[in-house]
């Protein structure tokens, strides 16, 4: 038991900098769900599924 307190000490910058970069990944995930439930896409247009005709829609 005092090994592993001992390695949670020495590496705890490194603890807590993984468990904010998992943090912001699942915020972003879970953000991006979001926004496609409520039909938005992530190419910046409200054409709901369709991501590449979207763009050509725009140019006819």
């Amino acid at each position: 038991m005092k090994a592993l307190l001992t390695w949670i000490g020495a590496n705890i910058w490194t603890i807590i900098i993984c468990a904010a970069l998992v943090s912001i990944v699942a915020f972003i995930i879970v953000y991006m769900i979001r926004q496609k439930k409520k039909g938005r896409s992530s190419c910046g247009c409200s054409c709901g599924s369709c991501a590449m005709n979207c763009h050509a829609r725009k140019d006819q």
